[in-house]
């Protein structure tokens, strides 16, 4: 049986939303696609267990919407921009999805978003890292969902900075991502006093790092600011300990980590790493019954915040259509806009005119290994960080939609 947590949750949400008397939807029904990293560094993050957490989202709501039968489609966009675009084009146009969620790299995102502005259909984003998505390239169909770089910079960045580390050597990916990522963090840092001694680039996927990091530790910057992600982060973690980089007294920054990488990593590796997260699957009540049902049927694994955002975002989302009366994307997205919600997982939570989703963030520290109680026991948390001091405010991101203060 479902967890009574988990039902009362997901009561209060569908309760926040009530369903007009008239219904219009397209096509006769409603479908949604997943666009999502299935086979390449990125897929332990979103991928499968993304597009299992959306069916979880679907079976939860009853697996119909407006009287009709809610489908799923889903595609693996490689993390190539290119082949994201391609597809949103052809889900749109073609097979009449009216929603898409994805889309791994903030590249490939970047792409589908710019796809879903032309066409004037809705995705949303519980994967890309990018602040750009709510800044210089929002649009009126699209929406941020778990965290960004500015959030991840607020604070891991932030954090490191007041416990001394002023100095930064940046090791990051060569994409939109990365380089969204370090211009965030390099801003605070610099405003807090420190300074950026240097950066290296490395392309996405990759498997040596073994000339990049000898750079940063040729830097003798205090800390080794990793602005990758996935498989690139545990590499580079991983070797950097080959190379004794923290035992030479420099201190890896990972701005950007995910509970799958401390679980590859372990304990042993990672203890002591700070991290921003949007979520835990250990913060409260309501995460841990979502999390426990996740597992089930996820081979024992813990979702990660990515993997919670594509079941959050469809819940939302499926009910934004519930109380507009229609999948048309004007309707439904200043239905989204417009309300707010006690959210499952992620708590009190509302979208901005930008398009950027608010919520408490956390910072995390990863627990040593005799004060892990067990598998998946790995955080410990050191601060919430409040929606509204977590993301960048919104009339300082460029976003053309909104208007700046004088």
């Amino acid at each position: 049986m479902m967890n009574r947590g988990v039902v009362g949750a997901i009561a209060a949400v569908l309760a926040a939303w009530t369903a007009p008397a008239w219904a219009q939807l397209s096509n006769d029904s409603v479908k949604v696609g997943v666009a999502t990293d299935l086979s390449s560094l990125y897929a332990d993050i979103n991928g499968p267990g993304a597009v299992m957490a959306t069916e979880m989202a679907i079976a939860d709501f009853g697996g119909t919407v407006l009287g009709k039968k809610i489908e799923l489609v889903s595609g693996d966009i490689q993390n190539k921009a290119d082949v994201a675009a391609s597809l949103a084009s052809r889900w749109y146009d073609s097979e009449k999805v009216d929603m898409i969620l994805g889309a791994g790299a903030s590249s490939s995102s970047i792409a589908i978003q710019g796809v879903a502005g032309d066409k004037k259909r809705i995705f949303i984003a519980p994967d890309p890292a990018s602040s750009d998505l709510t800044g210089k390239l929002c649009n009126p169909y699209s929406i941020h969902w778990v965290y960004d770089t500015f959030a991840l910079a607020n604070g891991t960045g932030s954090a490191v900075v007041k416990a001394g580390g002023k100095e930064w050597f940046f090791l990051t990916a060569d994409y939109a991502f990365g380089y969204a990522l370090q211009r965030d963090v390099a801003a605070v840092v610099t405003k807090a006093g420190g300074k950026v001694v240097g950066e290296v680039r490395h392309p996405i996927n990759t498997q040596d790092f073994s000339s990049f990091l000898l750079q940063a530790q040729a830097s003798k910057a205090q800390i080794i600011g990793l602005a990758n992600a996935g498989g690139d982060t545990i590499n580079s973690i991983k070797q950097a300990a080959e190379f004794g980089i923290n035992k030479g007294g420099q201190k890896l920054a990972g701005l950007l980590v995910f509970i799958t990488d401390i679980h590859s990593l372990t304990l042993e590796r990672a203890q002591g790493l700070r991290l921003t997260e949007a979520f835990y699957w250990d913060l409260n009540d309501k995460t841990r019954a979502f999390a426990k049902r996740f597992a089930e049927k996820f081979k024992g694994k813990m979702p990660t915040s990515v993997q919670a955002g594509f079941y959050s975002a469809t819940l939302a989302y499926l009910n934004a259509v519930k109380a507009a009366g229609t999948d048309d994307p004007d309707k439904v997205m200043a239905q989204m806009k417009a309300t707010s919600w006690d959210d499952p997982v992620f708590g009190k939570s509302s979208v901005r005119a930008d398009g950027r989703k608010m919520h408490d963030m956390y910072l995390f520290e990863v627990k040593t290994p005799a004060e892990s109680k067990g598998p998946w026991d790995y955080y410990k948390l050191l601060a919430t960080i409040p929606g509204d001091e977590a993301f960048r405010p919104m009339d300082q991101g460029n976003c053309p939609m909104v208007a700046k203060k004088n």
